[in-house]
């Protein structure tokens, strides 16, 4: 369904960050299924990454492996040209690589907790997006989708205000951006995911907090991977969203409706 909704995807070269589970997994295999070539991007999970990119093949796409950590500026800027260099460029850029590290309460956050929240969260996703601009320029167009969080709007839950307030950093940084980038025939956009059922909440969130999260999504349930899949195929696509930029949507099940 995606291929005959997306036409214009097909051939198109996406990278995505953080792309060796959860969120970006769903995505790299969503992209695979529009025609894509998927440059799967991963820090310590390589095997997984290998899983994503065999399924990336399976569905008749390219898939190259690419690694670095993302707290640091000049592994980012390697990945984002490592990249462009196997995959004869960058079309789409999606910045989904982040965490929430841990959950820590306001009077035990310390510099090397800050640097570290701001570095994979914030950081990472301001020199990605510098790095891929150049590439997208000589191309004459190109698509940047951030991920940012349901956090941004909430301000998150116990001991997860330094990623809600780096969550609101993507949010704004995606509507600056969008300007800057616009005569440049470059669309910027973010994704902004509810509860998801991921590693991420299997890290970080207790069951207890994550039935505490259900009882207040409308749909009565929480969201999967899956289910986020297609919102980054409908703002890659210049035939589906071609008008859209500086956009945040939310895929939340209801739970924030701004």
């Amino acid at each position: 369904m995606t291929e005959t909704l997306a036409p214009d995807l097909r051939g198109k070269a996406v990278l995505i960050t953080g792309a060796s589970t959860g969120i970006g997994a769903a995505a790299a295999r969503a992209f695979a299924r529009a025609g894509c070539n998927v440059g799967i991007h991963y820090n310590a999970s390589r095997n997984r990454a290998e899983e994503v990119a065999a399924d990336v093949r399976l569905a008749g796409g390219q898939a190259h492996l690419v690694g670095g950590d993302f707290t640091d500026s000049a592994a980012v800027r390697r990945v984002i040209d490592e990249a462009a260099g196997a995959l004869g460029g960058i079309d789409v850029l999606i910045n989904n690589a982040g965490s929430l590290v841990r959950r820590v309460p306001i009077a035990e956050i310390d510099d090397t907790f800050f640097d570290e929240v701001i570095d994979l969260n914030v950081r990472s996703v301001v020199m990605a997006t510098a790095a891929v601009a150049p590439h997208m320029r000589r191309a004459g167009r190109g698509n940047i989708i951030n991920v940012t969080s349901i956090a941004a709007r909430n301000g998150g839950g116990n001991g997860a205000a330094m990623y809600a307030s780096a969550k609101g950093f993507v949010s704004t940084f995606t509507r600056g951006i969008a300007k800057e980038l616009v005569k440049d025939n470059i669309r910027v956009n973010a994704v902004s995911p509810g509860v998801i059922e991921t590693p991420f909440h299997e890290r970080h969130s207790t069951p207890q907090m994550l039935e505490a999260m259900r009882g207040s999504i409308p749909m009565g349930r929480l969201g999967t991977a899956d289910e986020c899949a297609g919102a980054f195929v409908y703002l890659a696509s210049d035939a589906l969203s071609g008008y859209v930029t500086g956009q945040i949507l939310e895929v939340n099940g209801g739970q924030y409706m701004p």
